[in-house]
């Protein structure tokens, strides 16, 4: 179909390569081979007589003109995915979706695992890609690189829909042998202990760390692990400690010589919240997954540490 001489299949492909900014992202978006997708971006240049991508160095950047179209583009299309497109009817026991899920990979141990465990019951056609959490993972999730992100609520954004999922509060953990830790846990001994934190890329804190700098609460940091699911290992023969999602920790605790312990002072728990593009809204395998991992995430036990 063509409106005003613009092949409206077009648009789509459009859309990829303003996402992508580059021909081999997009082919691989649009399942199409790079020497079709280099002849649909040929069509656009012809017809909004503009490179609209152009090699800058060693990478594809994006010329004014293109720059001008992504915010009307991505409008569009999801105008007619919302308005116009029928959603295929959706069955869990049936269907055979790759659904993936971007997180971290606290998420995906405490989450995920029970979840797939259940669908390989309830839904055994689903499969599941989890995608590691990056720095900007709203635009990934708006470039299509993930189906449902999920993560606290600095990470998610108001422009998209989305959905709480669970909250968790936080535990101290630290090595079962640790000297210091053969009575209660203080604030003061939380301040003088050195400590293991997490951080992702180029993030300049955790949660916790930010948390805890607000109220005035030092930390000696000694070690910075990439994960959430190291620390637990990291602590073991130390006499660090570190500050866990409570499910976490418990299930480092079941196999790991770890002793936990409640926090010394109030540390407001977090929110694990879904958010998917408003282009997916109507998508009833989207809605089916959020509303199992709600279930799922409610009824996960989280347990107690020590005082």
């Amino acid at each position: 179909m063509r409106f005003e001489r613009l092949d409206l299949n077009l648009l789509i492909a459009l859309d990829a390569f303003l996402q992508e900014r580059g021909v081999s992202l997009a082919a691989d978006r649009l399942n199409m081979s790079q020497s079709a997708a280099s002849g649909a971006l040929a069509r656009l240049r012809e017809y909004f007589r503009d490179d609209l991508l152009v090699l800058t160095g060693r990478t594809m950047t994006l010329t004014p003109r293109a720059e001008e179209l992504i915010e009307p583009v991505r409008l569009v299309l999801e105008q007619i995915r919302a308005t116009i497109v029928v959603a295929e009817p959706f069955d869990a026991a049936t269907s055979d979706r790759t659904l993936s899920i971007m997180a971290t990979d606290y998420v995906f141990d405490t989450l995920m695992r029970p979840a797939i465990v259940a669908c390989a019951v309830e839904a055994p056609g689903i499969r599941f890609e989890l995608v590691p959490i990056v720095e900007q993972p709203v635009d990934a999730l708006q470039r299509g690189h993930a189906d449902l992100l999920i993560g606290i609520d600095n990470v998610i954004s108001t422009d998209h829909p989305h959905s709480v999922l669970f909250t968790e509060d936080f535990v101290i953990a630290g090595w079962r042998d640790n000297p210091f830790l053969a009575g209660p846990m203080t604030l003061d001994l939380y301040q003088t202990l050195g400590h293991v934190s997490v951080r992702f890329g180029r993030q300049t804190a955790s949660y916790e760390a930010t948390a805890a700098g607000t109220r005035a609460i030092e930390r000696r940091v000694e070690v910075i692990a990439a994960d959430f699911t190291s620390v637990g290992g990291l602590l073991v023969g130390t006499n660090r400690i570190a500050t866990m999602h409570r499910r976490l920790a418990l299930r480092m605790a079941e196999f790991l010589p770890l002793s936990l312990f409640e926090m010394p002072f109030t540390l407001p728990p977090i929110r694990e919240i879904a958010q998917w593009s408003s282009r997916r809204k109507n998508d009833p395998a989207i809605a089916w997954l959020v509303q199992r991992l709600k279930q799922i995430g409610e009824g996960v036990p989280a347990g107690t540490g020590r005082d």
